[in-house]
């Protein structure tokens, strides 16, 4: 769990602060930095907005287990986290080369017509987003004890790592590319969606609101039991261990799904998503290229032929 607190913190941070900082930053080239304490009240309202929707979000969730449903609750969370964690990392990758010019032409228009209640919204929204997508991620990866998540040392670990990052970043002494930096986190949160879409699979399982043709297409757990309760059933059962303690199995079912007994239909469902991420990186790289040449091809046509 702290793991993946680790990389969803730094990941949804990261982005609030480089959005934040280059908004700050070009206020202050252009001269206008008196309007940077409403960017700034803006992003401290979200913060702010952000623990309130962990708090309703944790009382929604403790009123499910009260009437037994929680488990439904559970399984709902990690189907629509699973979603939000892939839209959001082909979000970055689509929209990381022109968010400057972007988040720069909104505050010319702010600046122009002197709104400042537009750039104390505008801040807030987006610092509120990440916000909200984190509080759902925590609650995806922890079954809903979103506080266990904010308290780790995993959560924590990512504000800060984030927080230096930006720091070096705007200072101009980093010099290892932030793209870099997004497909890495970007290809680990893969992993963790798809983990969680296997993990939500296999709890319909278990209430029966799916069935299996294939209840255990394999069985490791003579390798790595998923679980230390597992591991100590087959030292009980065999009068051997497994070659891989049954806590390395809990720690890489939490963080990328791993199952020592899946079904067929996990099994078809990691790879089906893998599949699925692979074809649509493939066709927004071909739309990419495209658009490319066809900005390329106009550009030779419109330049005047030299004499």
């Amino acid at each position: 769990m702290e793991i993946q607190a680790l990389l969803i913190t730094f990941r949804e941070v990261l982005e609030a602060l480089l959005i934040v900082g280059i908004i700050i930053t070009y206020l202050k080239r252009v001269d206008h930095k008196q309007f940077t304490k409403y960017v700034w009240l803006g992003a401290g309202l979200a913060v702010l907005a952000s623990v309130g929707v962990a708090l309703l979000f944790q009382l929604v969730f403790t009123g499910f287990a009260a009437m037994g449903s929680e488990m439904y609750l559970k399984i709902g969370i990690m189907l629509v986290s699973t979603v939000l964690l892939t839209q959001m990392v082909f979000w970055m990758a689509s929209h990381s080369r022109d968010l400057k010019g972007n988040l720069e032409g909104k505050m010319n228009q702010f600046i122009s017509t002197g709104n400042v209640v537009g750039m104390v919204i505008h801040s807030f929204l987006v610092v509120l987003r990440e916000g909200v997508e984190t509080v759902f991620f925590f609650a995806a990866i922890t079954g809903g004890n979103i506080g266990a998540a904010m308290q780790g040392w995993g959560a924590i670990t990512g504000v800060v790592i984030a927080a230096l990052v930006s720091y070096f970043f705007f200072k101009g002494t980093m010099r290892v590319p932030l793209s870099t930096f997004f497909k890495l986190t970007g290809a680990f949160i893969i992993l963790i969606s798809a983990g969680l879409l296997v993990q939500a699979i296999g709890m319909m399982q278990d209430l029966n609101i799916i069935g299996s043709v294939l209840p255990h297409v394999y069985d490791l757990t003579w390798f790595m039991p998923e679980h230390p309760i597992d591991y100590d059933h087959y030292l009980r059962d065999t009068g051997t261990a497994p070659l891989i303690s049954g806590d390395v199995g809990i720690f890489l079912k939490a963080l990328f799904g791993y199952s020592s007994m899946p079904s067929i239909e996990e099994v078809l469902a990691y790879i089906g998503y893998f599949v699925g991420i692979l074809l649509l990186t493939s066709s927004k790289t071909a739309g990419s290229k495209k658009k490319n040449e066809k900005t390329f091809n106009e550009s030779k046509v419109l330049k005047p032929q030299a004499k």
